[in-house]
């Protein structure tokens, strides 16, 4: 028993035999309250732009211009793009009632001007 380590022991497994046990493998016994650390996170923000920013060796400048600018550029590509297609959409409109116009008040000519105007518009 001498050759033993001082934190092994002998225990008898269920099928009956005997085996050392190492003392730090053995289930520890608690005597209070488990105690659970639970540490809940915000997603933290999209860091792309400063990732690319700092690994091509740019400056802090450059990665507070990305971070700051780029939520603005969007916006701003955005608040365009709703502009140009109500515009188109009042173009649309508007053609379409000119069209409807010329029909019913000007007769043949009318028609005949319509016409024109509606194959110029599906030559384009």
């Amino acid at each position: 028993m001498e050759s033993l380590p001082v934190h092994a022991r002998v225990v008898q497994l269920p099928d009956g035999t005997y085996t050392y046990a190492d003392q730090a493998s053995l289930p520890v016994q608690q005597t209070g309250p488990q105690i659970v650390h639970q540490h809940i996170h915000q997603a933290p923000p999209d860091r792309t732009v400063q990732r690319i920013a700092l690994g091509s060796g740019v400056g802090a400048g450059a990665v507070a211009a990305g971070v700051y600018f780029g939520p603005l550029l969007v916006g701003v590509l955005t608040a365009i793009a709703a502009n140009l297609a109500l515009l188109a959409f009042l173009a649309a409109v508007m053609a379409w009632g000119v069209v409807t116009v010329v029909k019913s008040i000007g007769g043949s000519d009318g028609e005949a001007a319509a016409k024109s105007v509606s194959r110029s518009r599906r030559r384009r």
